[in-house]
């Protein structure tokens, strides 16, 4: 007997019950595990030259790793592109101190920036990648900066020949810390330093920027008033410099000013005098370099009372060339030292602290004499020049070369009052 089968469509093949993984395209980067047990990540961004650039880094977990590829991506989408070169902030540091600021600023200044990267910048922040440094980085380096004691730091009391607080055994620590305008002057550098390497697009922002710190509160000079500046000529008459103290109360010139001044550069029948030149003491050297400013070149009225301390001042000077003419090398400088050279700020600095003691000034800085014209000005009844209604006033700024003018010419007028 044939048996008749029943035909049974045929069943339909199993499907896989694991789930395959996609393949990620081109652009949307890559995660994988590591032999130490984290997990890599990593992909193609724009660099800040222009190029493209695989960017690659690791976290402890899978879902780390995807957070920082998502961000990195974000980024990229942004516009926001990655360094193109991985210096470390030291490396960078020393490059913009020996092609930037050694050709474009003044020796003064280079000598100041150079200082705070060698001290604070480079011990601080230096092994940092240039492109990884945040704002969180250089907030923690301020605050380091500005509790930490300088002398424990530095060792300054284990080198004393006799230790005097922390070295001793028992000794309590003297707490030397920065002063706020240090630690500003630190933020000023990094923040000027970072802003450079924005500009020449070696990283994306300025993270210092968003770092604020605290700004030092100065108190408001106005000078000297009329009985301290009479008080300060008496105690200089017999000085071999009252010439100098005349000048820096009636024409409120700088301490490099008033050092580099030559006698080419007065005309006394005239009654004028000419600022072209400063000296200063930098990086050991005592050397003539231009004004502060550029508005620092300027020609001066001479007052009656400046050209005779002046003519008094050239007779003394010649007196004292021809007793000293074996050893004398002239420069043409109206304050040399007593053997022709340009002096040494520091003993101008020393001159100073005697006449002050002298006419009981304890407190008073040679450089609070440059306000003293403003402040003989108005003694005299002429006000200050008015400003124009529509600029914003700036803090700390007059006109110096107008109010000498009308100084000189109401001590021209009457002479013994200016006195």
């Amino acid at each position: 007997m044939t048996k008749t089968m029943l035909g049974t469509p045929e069943e339909e093949p199993k499907r896989r019950t694991g789930r395959r993984i996609r393949k990620r395209s081109n652009g949307e980067g890559s995660i994988w595990p590591r032999k130490d047990g984290r997990y890599g990540y990593a992909a193609f961004v724009q660099t800040t030259a222009g190029t493209m650039k695989r960017v690659q880094g690791s976290a402890r977990t899978q879902e780390d790793a995807r957070k920082k590829l998502t961000e990195l991506l974000r980024q990229a989408d942004e516009g926001i592109p990655v360094s193109s070169e991985n210096w470390t902030l030291a490396d960078f540091l020393n490059y913009w101190l020996r092609n930037i600021v050694s050709q474009e600023r003044r020796p003064k200044t280079y000598q100041g920036y150079e200082g705070v990267v060698r001290l604070h910048l480079i011990p601080g922040l230096g092994k940092k990648r240039l492109g990884k440094l945040n704002a969180q980085d250089v907030r923690l380096f301020i605050n380091r900066v500005r509790s930490e004691c300088q002398c424990c730091r530095n060792g300054w009391d284990a080198s004393r020949d006799k230790p005097v607080c922390c070295a001793l055994k028992g000794g309590q620590c003297c707490d030397s810390r920065l002063s706020t305008r240090m630690v500003q002057s630190i933020h000023a550098v990094l923040r000027n330093a970072l802003e450079c390497a924005v500009r020449e697009e070696i990283i994306a922002r300025n993270v210092a920027k968003l770092v604020k710190v605290p700004v030092p509160k100065y108190k408001v000079n106005r000078g000297l008033t009329v009985p301290q500046a009479r008080a300060v000529l008496k105690a200089a008459q017999e000085h071999r410099l009252y010439a100098l103290y005349v000048l820096a109360l009636c024409l409120g010139l700088r301490r490099g000013e008033l050092l580099g001044l030559r006698w080419e550069d007065i005309d006394l029948e005239g009654g004028k005098l000419e600022v072209v030149q400063s000296l200063q003491r930098v990086a050991g050297r005592l050397r003539f370099v231009r004004p502060k400013t550029s508005d620092s070149e300027r020609t001066v009225p001479l007052p009656p009372i400046c050209v005779e301390a002046l003519r008094e001042h050239r007779r003394k000077l010649f007196t004292e060339r021809s007793d000293r003419w074996e050893e004398w090398k002239e420069h043409g400088l109206v304050f040399p030292s007593r053997c022709g050279t340009p002096m040494e700020p520091d003993n101008l600095r020393r001159s100073w602290g005697a006449i002050r003691t002298a006419a009981g000034l304890s407190e008073m800085r040679f450089h609070d004499l440059r306000h003293t014209c403003v402040t003989l000005l108005l003694n005299l009844g002429v006000p200050p020049p008015g400003r124009p209604r529509h600029r914003r006033p700036q803090r700390h700024r007059c006109n110096h070369d107008d109010l000498r003018s009308r100084l000189a010419r109401r001590q021209a007028d009457s002479p013994r009052q200016a006195q």
